[in-house]
Formats: C-alpha cells, sequence, structure tokens
C-alpha cells in the first residue's frame, strides 16, 4: 500500500506562482514513478507531467511545458510540481499518482498506469 497526501493548494492572482508537495508513505518511494494530473469541474482528469523513480527522466503536457516543473526527492519521499506563470485555465484539483509497476515511460500519460492516489489539492487561478 502507499499513502500519497498533497498539499500547497490555494488561491492565486493569474501570472503567479504555487509549488505542489505529494508525501507519500507505505512503501520504497524510489521504487516507483509519480505522476500529476488535474481535474477541472465538469472535465476529464489529465496528464500535467511525469517524473520517473530515478528523477532522471520528466514529461509534461504541452498546456504546462515551460511553465510548470516537476521534481522529487526521494530522501524526503516527496514529489513537487512548481507552477509558475499561472492561467485562470489552470483552475483544477491537482493530484499525485504512483505508479509501482514496471511501464514504458510514455505510458505514464494516462491515468490507467497509476495504482495509487492521493486525495487531490484545490489550485484556483483569479484573472
Amino acid at each position: 500500500q502507499v499513502q500519497l497526501v498533497e498539499s500547497g493548494g490555494g488561491l492565486v492572482q493569474a501570472g503567479g506562482s504555487l509549488r505542489l508537495s505529494c508525501a507519500a508513505s507505505g512503501r520504497t518511494f524510489s521504487n516507483y514513478d509519480m505522476g500529476w494530473f488535474r481535474q477541472a469541474p465538469g472535465k476529464e482528469r489529465e496528464f500535467v507531467a511525469a517524473i520517473a523513480r530515478s528523477g532522471g527522466i520528466t514529461y509534461y503536457s504541452g498546456s504546462v511545458k515551460g511553465r510548470f516543473t516537476i521534481s522529487r526527492d526521494n530522501a524526503k519521499n516527496t514529489v513537487y510540481l512548481q507552477m509558475n506563470s499561472l492561467k485562470p485555465e489552470d483552475t483544477a484539483v491537482y493530484y499525485c499518482a504512483a505508479n509501482t509497476q514496471f511501464v514504458a515511460f510514455g505510458k505514464l500519460v494516462s491515468t490507467s498506469a497509476y495504482d495509487y492516489w492521493g486525495q487531490g489539492t484545490q489550485v484556483t487561478v483569479s484573472s
């Protein structure tokens, strides 16, 4: 079992920044890939970013590339999402997720690749 707890969400003005954190417990954190997803009201959950278990490979959706940065600290069992230049369309509940199986990194854009999910943290960007 893996438990994931997100934090760091809140209300920010357009152009501002937030850093989300996701603390993991229950298994060896460095053994799994991590991802961030988001879900806006009335929309499907969508991929935001993923990071390989070693931290050496990252991937971003086109809508956040260049503005968001995913990172991890395996010593602290934590994955981060630094969000800069926020836009109103970034408003959503943000979820972190863990993949404990060995899948091709490219498959991490899909929700089905992940075994465990956090409860989500709300990010609201005002215009």
